[in-house]
């Protein structure tokens, strides 16, 4: 096999965590030394003591990482090179012909197994009381630095620069045409693919399309009265959300300790939990998880580090005219329209749902399944 057939090559890959690290995990929680509890051991001041006891306690004694593994497993995983880069990825066909080929991007922090409880009802709508012709052929790729795309190489990996390694992995699969969902991280993937503007490109159905106001007074003339309950999310999000600052500056400041420390990690993904607001509908072990992925793959620091890469983009803003369809959840940021048209100029679907959050992959999956169905069905 010659240098290029090499990189381009796609090799089958098995989630398979040696028992040594399962056993140096267990080891880890138990030496756990807790933080001293805040006055009021509530979600106020961050992930309380209280919760932490609790989490380590089914981490250690009730979640079961082999179940975790065999249910992973159980779909076909693959990684292969782009730009000397290790992608890792799932990738699952429909049983139905002509099923449209769908890439899935995944949140912060996430990792392809967001999206676990969404293949089945993607591939096969008719056991899940779908239609044959919705079927999805589906990709969920680990972002780099994110699951077990690790190590990250080099420096430079925007969303723009995955959005491209992620049209070169459809292609390399044998697709000229496919759509995009993502959330979060993902979902400013998938905005990138549509600015990118791929041939055959079918789409981009996303959670949120990160829209701000411009300063315009004739704005706010537009607004209607759940835009303004949108605008205080923004504020509160904002109040609370500060990973978003330390890992836009300080990236391998904290992977030094989220690297060391499960329970760390653990608490830095409060996110999971929706920073305590008590909206977040993922269970307990859908964040044990996910946070296993990250422990065992070592990637906090490439996580962390996505954040700084884009805040070093020196990117012009640009208005974005592919088709796009928006999810709206009630627990979740709430994308403003108005914002969102003045930056997409070719919305042509949106949803608002009254159950779900920011991890409705997780949360609600069979709702989230019949939206995408709904927006790539008249493409």
């Amino acid at each position: 096999m010659n240098s290029a057939t090499a990189s381009t090559a796609i090799r089958p890959f098995r989630v398979e965590i040696a028992q040594a690290d399962l056993d140096d995990l267990q080891a880890r929680l138990a030496r756990t030394r807790l933080p001293q509890a805040a006055p009021v051991d509530d979600w106020t001041s961050g992930t309380p003591t209280s919760y932490l006891r609790e989490a380590i306690a089914q981490w250690r004694d009730g979640f079961d990482w082999r179940a975790a593994e065999a249910r992973m497993n159980e779909h076909p995983q693959f990684t292969t090179e782009i730009e000397g880069q290790t992608i890792h990825f799932v990738h699952v066909r429909s049983p139905h012909e002509d099923a449209t080929p769908l890439l899935l991007a995944h949140t912060y922090p996430g990792s392809f197994a967001d999206y676990l409880d969404v293949i089945g009802p993607l591939v096969d709508p008719v056991a899940h009381g779908g239609r044959a012709e919705d079927a999805f052929d589906v990709v969920i790729p680990d972002a780099p630095g994110f699951g077990f795309s690790q190590p990250v190489v080099e420096s430079g990996w925007t969303t723009a620069r995955v959005a491209a390694a992620y049209d070169t992995l459809m292609r390399r699969l044998g697709y000229d045409s496919y759509g995009i969902h993502g959330s979060d991280n993902g979902a400013m993937v998938a905005r990138e693919l549509g600015l990118l503007a791929p041939e055959g490109f079918l789409g981009l159905h996303v959670l949120q399309l990160f829209s701000f106001p411009s300063g315009d007074p004739a704005e706010f003339e537009k607004l209607e009265p759940q835009d303004y309950a949108g605008l205080e999310h923004m504020q509160w999000f904002q109040s609370v959300g500060g990973y978003n600052t330390m890992n836009a500056s300080r990236p391998q400041t904290i992977a030094a300790g989220l690297s060391d420390s499960p329970v760390g990690l653990l608490a830095y993904s409060e996110l999971f939990n929706s920073f305590g607001n008590g909206t977040s509908l993922v269970p307990l072990d859908a964040i044990l998880t996910e946070v296993s992925i990250a422990w065992f793959a070592n990637a906090s620091a490439g996580m962390s580090r996505a954040y700084r890469e884009n805040a070093l983009a020196e990117a012009e803003p640009r208005v974005s005219g592919a088709r796009t369809g928006v999810a709206v959840f009630a627990d979740d940021f709430q994308t403003i329209r108005v914002f969102a048209e003045r930056d997409n100029s070719n919305i042509v679907h949106w949803s608002r749902f009254e159950r779900g959050g920011h991890y409705a992959a997780l949360e609600v999956p069979e709702v989230l399944a019949g939206d995408i169905r709904a927006f790539f069905a008249t493409a």
